[in-house]
C-alpha cells in the first residue's frame, strides 16, 4: 500500500471492534488508529492532515451516530504540517502515534495547558532496509520504521501541565539522527546543524541521511570483536589537551584512538563498529555510547584523515591515532584542536628480502649502507662508510633470524644523515652474510618517494665454510 493523503480513505465505525482504520471514542476522549484494516498500512501511515479532515467530515455528516458534533473539537490546525489536540482529546495509544506522518502536535488538556508536544520529522534518502535511529541528548532510540519514515518524536512531557517539567522533560533544543548500517558509509545530521534553534517551530523537520557501500569495510562484526588487533584498540576522550608531535609540529588532540600497530583499514574498521555499539566505547574515565559517539575519521581516496569531533569530556575537538602500523605513516592526515590538517613529512617504506641460503643460516646478518648523497669518506668502500637509519634513527643493520622479509621505513623528507639533501632518493648498497649455508652477497638499490622499495638479497650457497671445531 501507500501512505494514506486522502480521508476517503478512512473509516470510522460504532464500536471499537477492529472493523475500522479509525475509531472515534467519544467516552474517552480518544481517536485510535488501527493499522491493517482498510488499507492503513503501519509503516506507510496516514497523514495528519488527513486525519484532521476526515473528523472535520465525522463530526459534521455523523454517518455513526456518534452525536460528534454535541462534543468539542478534538484537532486545530496551526499549519499543514502541526496541529492541536485540544479540550482534553488524545491520541488513544502509541500505535497509534507511531502511525501518524509528516506532521507534529500539542496535546493540551481541560484547562488547555500543554502537556506534551511530538516534532514531526522526515528522513530522506536513507535505504529502505536501513534503521535510522535519533538522539534528544538523553541516549538513542530508533524510529519505528525503517528507510524513509516520517514519524513524530516526542520532545515535551509535562503531566500536570504547569510548564515546570520536573514531572516529565523538555528535550526540545536538538536532535541528532544518524543512519549508521554495517558495511555501509555513515551519514548524522541534527536540527541545529541544519539551522534550526528549537524543536518548537509548527513545522516537519527534514534529515537527509544518504548511504553507499563503504568499500573499506571488510571485517565481520564477529572478527572486529573478538579478535587482534581490533581487541587491543580503543578511543579515549580527554578532558585536557594531549600534544602529539608530526613531523616538527607540536600540536594538541583532545580524543585519541589507540590503533594498536593495526592498518588504517582495520583502524577505521573498529572505529567505525565502536560507533554502532550501544554500551560504552569511551576508552578513558569517562562514559559515552558507541552510537551517539560524533564520527572520527573518513577516508579521501586512500588517505585515512581525522577529523574535528565534538568532545564531550572538553579536552579540544582534535583527533589523533598512536600506534599506528608504520606503513600507513604516509596516508594519514590529523585534524587537531587548533583546526589544522597535519601530516608527517613523507616517510618512504619497503622491504628486505632474503633468498633460502640466508634464511636457512641462524648466523645470517645484513647491513645497509649509503653508496652516494653523503659527504666523502660515508660511502660504502670507504672506512667511514655510513649505515642507513630507518625512520626511527635505527641503523638498518641486523640478523636476518629466518625471516623471508623485513620491513623497513625512511624518514624520505627528513633525513639529513651523513650530509644528504632532504627529498631525494637515496642509492644503498647492501650485504648479507651468513656462515653455514649464506655466502657473501652485496646488492644496491634506490630508495624512493614510495612505499614499495625492495632490496633483495641473494645469496649463493655456502660450500666452502669451515666451521671451527
Amino acid at each position: 500500500m501507500a501512505l494514506i493523503t486522502d480521508p476517503d480513505n478512512l473509516l470510522d465505525s460504532s464500536i471499537d471492534n477492529g472493523s475500522s482504520n479509525v475509531f472515534i471514542n467519544t467516552s474517552s476522549l480518544t481517536i485510535k488508529l488501527v493499522p491493517g484494516v482498510g488499507g492503513l498500512v503501519a509503516q506507510d501511515g496516514v497523514t495528519i492532515k488527513a486525519i484532521y479532515s476526515f473528523i472535520k467530515e465525522q463530526i459534521k455528516n455523523d454517518p455513526n451516530g456518534k452525536n460528534l458534533a454535541a462534543f468539542d473539537n478534538p484537532l486545530s490546525p496551526i499549519t499543514d504540517e502541526f496541529f492541536e489536540l485540544i479540550n482534553g482529546w488524545k491520541w488513544a495509544d502509541s500505535t497509534t502515534e507511531q502511525t501518524i506522518r509528516r506532521g507534529g502536535w500539542i496535546v493540551r488538556n481541560l484547562s488547555g495547558q500543554v502537556t506534551e508536544h511530538w516534532a514531526g520529522t522526515a528522513i530522506l534518502n536513507a535505504e529502505s532496509d536501513d534503521q535510522i535511529y535519533f538522539d534528544l541528548g538523553s541516549g538513542a532510540e530508533d524510529f519505528t520504521f525503517e528507510g524513509n519514515t516520517a514519524e513524530a518524536i516526542q520532545v515535551i512531557s509535562d503531566p500536570n501541565g504547569d510548564g515546570d517539567y520536573a514531572d516529565g522533560y523538555d528535550l526540545s533544543s536538538n536532535v541528532t539522527a544518524y543512519n549508521r548500517q554495517q558495511g555501509q558509509l555513515y551519514s548524522a545530521t541534527s536540527s541545529v546543524a541544519i539551522g534550526e534553534t528549537s524543536l518548537l517551530a509548527p513545522k516537519l523537520f527534514t534529515f537527509s541521511l544518504g548511504t553507499g557501500d563503504d568499500l573499506n569495510i571488510s571485517a565481520s562484526d564477529a572478527d572486529i570483536a573478538s579478535n587482534a588487533p581490533y581487541t587491543g584498540m580503543s578511543i579515549t576522550f580527554y578532558d585536557s589537551a594531549q600534544s602529539r608531535t608530526i613531523g616538527s609540529t607540536t600540536a594538541d588532540f583532545g580524543v585519541i584512538i589507540d590503533g594498536n600497530n593495526g592498518s588504517k583499514q582495520e583502524i577505521y574498521e573498529f572505529v567505525q563498529w565502536s560507533l554502532r555499539q550501544s554500551n560504552d566505547q569511551d576508552g578513558g574515565a569517562g562514559s559515552l555510547f558507541g552510537n551517539v559517539m560524533p564520527e572520527l575519521l573518513e577516508f579521501v581516496g586512500s588517505t585515512l584523515k581525522t577529523v574535528s569531533a565534538t568532545n564531550y569530556q572538553g579536552g579540544g575537538s582534535g583527533v589523533y591515532i598512536d600506534n599506528f602500523n608504520a606503513l600507513d605513516t604516509n596516508d594519514l592526515s590529523f585534524a587537531d584542536s587548533a583546526g589544522q590538517e597535519l601530516a608527517f613529512p613523507f616517510v618512504a617504506a619497503g622491504k628486505l628480502i632474503f633468498n633460502t641460503n640466508l634464511i636457512n643460516d641462524s648466523d645470517a646478518v645484513f647491513r645497509v649502507y649509503f653508496s652516494d648523497g653523503v659527504t666523502a669518506g660515508n660511502e660504502f668502500g670507504e672506512s667511514g662508510a655510513l649505515l642507513v637509519d630507518d625512520n626511527s634513527g635505527t641503523d638498518l643493520s641486523g640478523s636476518i633470524n629466518g625471516l623471508t622479509e623485513i620491513d623497513f621505513d625512511f624518514d624520505y623528507d627528513g633525513s639529513t644523515q651523513g650530509g644528504r639533501v632532504i627529498g631525494q632518493d637515496v642509492n644503498v648498497t647492501g650485504i648479507a652474510i651468513g656462515l653455514e649455508t649464506g655466502q657473501y652477497v652485496k646488492t644496491t638499490a634506490t630508495i624512493s618517494r614510495s612505499n614499495s622499495n625492495v632490496i633483495s638479497f641473494v645469496s649463493a650457497v655456502e660450500r666452502q665454510y669451515q666451521n671451527p671445531a
